[in-house]
């Protein structure tokens, strides 16, 4: 079976794991801050924070951002974590439509801005394509608002106050599960660091033993093991993002009877390859996806819009849009990730054409 997306592990990975297996610390020890400090350094940002998954990750970013009432714009195009972390903070998040690029569209946004008092928005930079810097700086600057990057998908840096990222393992790397939060802001930092620790801070004035609980905080610590890991890893991204973008471009120069979601883009990360057909209904869609399951390829779809989820629709958030509904019904994902052969692609793409 050829899935959309996997991990890629190789011997220098195990041998990473192995090293801290037989080192003094499991969790909580060196490789945590080493794999902060690397991440920082490849990503562009001051500080990085690394947590138990993506989604503790936009759960702190959104402790630091956001109040409860605040309302918060966001995409439907995205996993469910994006606007659940709204949530969390009993705030309100306020859907708008997507591009024809499967990012939300900017314009709209605006219009949203200019008749909604808005405290953030939450951009995902959807299959790793980033935004416009320029024009997230104009809107932060004329409309005084919050960003946030959901940046799950995308490895990279962006115009923002705070991003997020996941390494689970179909992402550009993984720490089996885990995820990580950047900022330029040293305050932001430092209650990053008290919020995933339980908000305990060391204090040994009077006893060598003691602890203070200064902030209510969490559990979202990432293991020595995982940061390990995620330090071999981080020395094969080049590699895999260049592999990556191989595989988009041999996708666009051959795929006929499929539209891919958008032009070739040197920029993206590419951690999903998307692509539209006209289905004429979700039967013929789902018919089309069971057909390439049983040439042994596993097409995947990203994603469900937000908004139609049965908890969302019992909170009143249902709300039909033009752009989601038809990007919903045409697209779906196909495979892309670092190990993928040529002749995986090519099989894949001959079974699309004969199939369609």
């Amino acid at each position: 079976m050829i899935p959309y997306g996997k991990q890629t592990i190789d011997i220098d990975d195990k041998n990473s794991v192995l090293e801290v297996l037989d080192s003094d610390f499991l969790t909580t020890g060196p490789k945590v801050k080493e794999f902060e400090e690397k991440l920082a350094k490849k990503l562009g940002f001051k500080y990085v924070v690394v947590v138990s998954s993506g989604t503790a990750a936009l759960h702190l970013a959104s402790i630091i951002l956001l109040k409860q009432g605040d309302k918060v714009i966001t995409t439907p195009n995205s996993f469910l974590a994006t606007s659940n972390a709204i949530l969390y903070q009993k705030a309100k998040p306020i859907f708008v439509d997507i591009a024809s690029n499967g990012l939300i569209d900017l314009d709209l946004v605006e219009k949203t801005l200019k008749t909604t008092k808005i405290k953030a928005l939450y951009l995902v930079t959807f299959s790793g394509l980033p935004f416009d810097n320029d024009k997230l700086k104009y809107l932060k600057d004329k409309y005084n608002i919050k960003i946030l990057l959901d940046n799950a998908h995308y490895f990279g840096n962006g115009f923002c106050d705070i991003a997020t990222y996941s390494f689970h393992p179909v992402k550009h790397i993984t720490t089996f599960e885990g995820g990580a939060i950047a900022c330029n802001d040293i305050k932001t930092y430092k209650k990053l660091l008290l919020l995933r620790n339980h908000g305990i801070v060391k204090d040994n004035s009077m006893y060598p033993w003691e602890y203070k609980m200064v902030e209510l905080g969490y559990n979202y610590r990432l293991s020595d093991v995982a940061c390990a890991i995620g330090i071999s890893q981080l020395n094969k991204i080049d590699q895999f993002l260049k592999k990556r973008k191989e595989i988009a471009l041999f996708y666009h120069q051959n795929l006929k009877k499929v539209q891919p979601l958008y032009p070739y883009n040197p920029l993206s990360s590419y951690h999903l390859f998307v692509v539209r057909y006209p289905f004429k209904n979700f039967d013929e869609k789902a018919n089309f996806f069971i057909k390439m399951k049983q040439k042994n390829i596993s097409l995947q779809y990203h994603y469900i819009p937000i908004n139609s989820q049965p908890f969302y629709i019992k909170k009143g958030y249902f709300k039909q849009f033009k752009n989601m509904q038809k990007y919903y019904l045409e697209a779906f994902s196909l495979p892309i990730y670092p190990t993928l052969s040529k002749q995986e692609q090519e099989y894949v793409i001959n079974t699309i054409e004969t199939e369609l």
